[in-house]
């Protein structure tokens, strides 16, 4: 009996689906299976993505079907994604799915312990830090345009951003955001004592600016910075 059959509030994913939960599928099949599958995070559950969950479940003592039901879900800590109406999606931009599928991941709260997605961020970047405290908005921008395929600045400094791919003057939902406080010192809602920031554009208000970005509060989240306190230092896109 595959695990599809067993009653589950969730529909399992399968071969042929589309979306965002198979993208969040294949980063962390990417991230879990050894060797690394190197799956396109493309959101399309092809034969590759198919063959991967396959090896898996293998690994794991589950039945290797090929679909992701409950048990699969569990051992892959899968939860359903609820992506916010409010966040728009540029296909010009289809590493804003990648980043959206991070939405939560945050910082270990208990004493010496580190998120080890967030050390994962930091592994795409050459300070290569093992902690989840060194600031690491810098970090998650590298992780997803490298899930994306792309290469990015590799530093884990925010305004190493405004040196990379082309500059633009008017954003569209995913591109990337250099900001920096107007006032110099520490800055809480981003861990930076720089006063740089880095993060994906969103939406912009006359007041505000929206961007969803790591070490926003110490987690990734949608985050609005006020204009009266933080400036716009360049809007950039892939060459």
């Amino acid at each position: 009996m595959n695990e599809s059959s067993k009653e589950n509030t969730m529909p399992s994913i399968k071969l042929n689906d589309r979306g965002a939960e198979v993208r969040k599928l294949q980063l962390l099949l990417n991230s879990l299976l050894t060797p690394r599958p190197n799956l396109r995070v493309d959101g399309h559950f092809g034969q590759r993505t198919h063959q991967a969950v396959i090896a898996f479940q293998k690994g794991k003592g589950l039945t290797p079907d090929g679909q992701v039901g409950p048990k699969t879900r569990a051992a892959l800590g899968l939860k359903s994604i609820s992506v916010p109406i409010a966040a728009p999606v540029a296909s010009s931009a289809p590493w804003m799915d990648i980043a959206i599928a991070e939405l939560g991941v945050h910082e270990d709260l208990l004493p010496g312990q580190h998120n080890a997605r967030i050390v994962e961020y930091h592994q795409t970047t050459t300070l290569k830090a093992t902690d989840d405290e060194t600031p690491w908005c810098s970090s998650f921008v590298n992780w997803v345009i490298k899930q994306s395929g792309r290469s990015g600045t590799n530093s884990a400094a925010a305004k190493s951003w405004l040196n990379w791919g082309v500059e633009v003057t008017s954003p569209t939902p995913g591109t990337i955001v250099v900001i920096k406080k107007k006032t110099p010192g520490f800055t809480q809602a981003t861990g930076s004592s720089s006063g740089f920031h880095v993060g994906f554009f969103v939406s912009l208000s006359p007041s505000h600016i929206r961007l969803l970005g790591g070490n926003q509060a110490n987690q990734v989240k949608y985050s609005n910075f006020p204009l009266s306190s933080y400036e716009v230092k360049g809007y950039r896109k892939p060459l």
